[in-house]
């Protein structure tokens, strides 16, 4: 546990996973951009680098584009955030110095952030360093146009995974523990009823970290509340949609059909709006990181079902409160959902976004996931309790796939050989 407190009132820091990467990054002549949906961490992440950076003695300034007067000032040009910080020397007219280092967070907010980028980067990249943050990808793919290739690298601030929410509830022990299961499939562990107890909270409730930190569970719904209520909001005001009540309507819809295949057709006759809104509201969904979309796996376009992709969220604890069900797993009607949607999670991290399938045949064959990234040929399946796989489906997947292992992960909360956290 870290604490750091140059900003603001002092707070606790839990050091996120990719913390290491970018802090890898900062000394790249590339600037730095984390991205990722609302309250994932991004702000107290750059506060955290800001004071490392100040301890190692660097020159360094951070400035908030949530505030007006910084942001009137680098609207009316790039030039005008040195009034806030140090400014680098030009290093066409005075050589390579020693680089400042400018933290902007919340740079959506700029009328023009790859104009702004790609003017401070052309001019002082030798002596200047941005580490920025954008809340929504949205405006990232739309603003930061193919003019700053080569001048930036972004990184993607995810809501917490497990190992993270262990440790944000101080519970080291059972992260080392989770190692030890992972690397050996033969180990059992005296710990699975508190790693079971953890992971079905994580699961009904998520990794937004200010959910995460609230000890009680009132408190967990009031702020996922929040988030639902005023940060979808904030999204749906800025990506610029007129029909907010459908908007969320189109959410709680998703939610209630997660690791469904998505029929736009569908969704446009049931919220009784055009296909075009439908198209632009997955896609907004999708930029503002509340819906991932994961595309079919094929090789027979005649056999297999290859145009709609199926629907998951990227954190479990926002799709709850869309359906506004915080029951026990054991309770639910949808807690293989909830199961893949972890899963889905977990193999993300591990494999990449991109490299995430399911199977699907015309005749209705399916499994759940697929994996083919380099020499990797992985399928798996999840499972509740005593689910048993489609057999039928199994053995099609295999003879059309050969190549392929096939693994069932279920989840039996109280079992010893819980095998959804050996993955």
């Amino acid at each position: 546990m870290i604490i750091f407190g140059e900003l603001k009132p002092k707070i606790m820091f839990y050091e996120r996973e990719i913390y290491g990467q970018i802090k890898l990054h900062i000394e790249k002549k590339e600037f730095t951009v984390i991205t990722g949906a609302r309250q994932a961490g991004k702000t107290s992440l750059l506060r955290k680098l800001y004071s490392e950076l100040r301890k190692e003695g660097k020159s360094v300034s951070y400035l908030s584009m949530e505030d007006p007067g910084i942001l009137a000032a680098a609207n009316e040009h790039p030039e005008q955030i040195f009034k806030f910080s140090s400014r680098p020397k030009n290093p066409l007219t005075d050589g390579i110095t020693q680089k400042i280092f400018v933290l902007i967070d919340e740079i959506q907010y700029l009328t023009s952030p790859t104009g702004f980028l790609k003017y401070l980067y052309d001019t002082y990249a030798e002596n200047l360093k941005l580490v920025v943050t954008g809340s929504s990808a949205f405006y990232l793919d739309i603003r930061f146009k193919d003019s700053l290739a080569g001048r930036k690298r972004i990184f993607l601030l995810e809501t917490l995974n497990f190992d993270e929410y262990l440790l944000f509830k101080n519970q080291q022990s059972l992260i080392e523990e989770l190692v030890k299961i992972r690397n050996s499939k033969e180990y059992i562990s005296p710990f699975v009823e508190p790693l079971n107890q953890y992971l079905e909270e994580y699961i009904i409730y998520g990794g937004y970290p200010a959910v995460v930190l609230e000890s009680d569970f009132k408190d967990k719904k009031a702020r996922l509340s929040e988030l639902r209520n005023s940060f979808i909001k904030k999204d749906i005001l800025e990506a610029g949609l007129g029909n907010e009540e459908a908007f969320f309507r189109m959410m709680k819809l998703l939610a209630s059909q997660t690791g469904n295949l998505v029929n736009r057709s569908e969704l446009s006759s049931t919220l009784r709006i055009d296909a075009r809104t439908v198209e632009n509201y997955l896609y907004v969904m999708q930029k503002c990181f509340h819906i991932v979309l994961i595309r079919p796996f094929f090789s027979n376009l005649r056999k297999e079902l290859v145009k709609m992709p199926k629907v998951y969220f990227n954190d479990t604890g926002l799709r709850n409160t869309l359906l506004n069900n915080f029951s026990p797993i054991a309770d639910r009607t949808d807690k293989r959902a909830l199961l893949e949607n972890y899963l889905l999670k977990r193999l993300s991290a591990i494999y990449g976004h991109d490299e995430v399938m399911f199977w699907r045949t015309a005749s209705g064959h399916e499994v759940d996931f697929v994996i083919k990234e380099g020499q990797t040929r992985k399928a798996f399946e999840a499972k509740f309790g005593n689910q048993k796989p489609n057999h039928t489906a199994v053995k099609a997947f295999k003879d059309a796939y050969p190549d392929f292992s096939f693994q069932t992960l279920s989840w039996r909360p109280g079992d010893e050989n819980t095998w959804i956290l050996k993955i």
